[in-house]
């Protein structure tokens, strides 16, 4: 379990280079545009492919067809928040094990939730975008060395 918090600080340039070749694919789902998009430009300066979504029903849609190494999720959003969205994705077979997390402001509360439906890390807003790379690398590091051993990846249950 994985919960990290940081600050932003200002704006500033992050990130100066794309890094060619995919270093894996992030499904990225939360109602804020400009969050949305700060996620994504973050994630693709570091060489991850991303796709999006606006809301957990959407999510839900696409990630058969997107196969996403991992999922960020908030947890506030219309039609179908962040726990929800991460409950049917552990139901489900073909998602159960694909890593989560969760980026929220992470309270006690969006905690507790969050690892009663199998999220596998949070990471509270506001945050440092290198924070977020470092997490979504974790995760796909992990998946990758279970799917190499042989076991699923992710926390899933069920």
């Amino acid at each position: 379990m994985e919960v990290a918090k940081t600050r932003t600080r200002g704006l500033r340039r992050t990130y100066s280079r794309v890094v060619p070749g995919a270093s894996g694919r992030v499904l990225v789902v939360d109602d804020n545009k400009v969050i949305r998009q700060l996620i994504k430009v973050n994630l693709e300066l570091e060489g991850f492919e991303v796709v999006t979504a606006n809301d957990g029903a959407e999510c839900l849609d696409v990630v058969h067809r997107v196969c996403p190494d991992v999922i960020t999720l908030d947890v506030v959003m219309p039609r179908l928040d962040g726990f929800g969205t991460a409950a049917q994705l552990r139901a489900d077979p073909r998602t159960r094990h694909v890593p989560v997390a969760i980026v929220s402001a992470c309270t006690q509360y969006e905690v507790e939730a969050g690892i009663e439906t199998g999220v596998d890390a949070f990471l509270a807003k506001p945050f440092e975008p290198a924070e977020l790379v470092r997490v979504v690398r974790r995760l796909i590091e992990r998946k990758d060395r279970r799917e190499r051993k042989g076991a699923p990846a992710g926390r899933g249950r069920g």
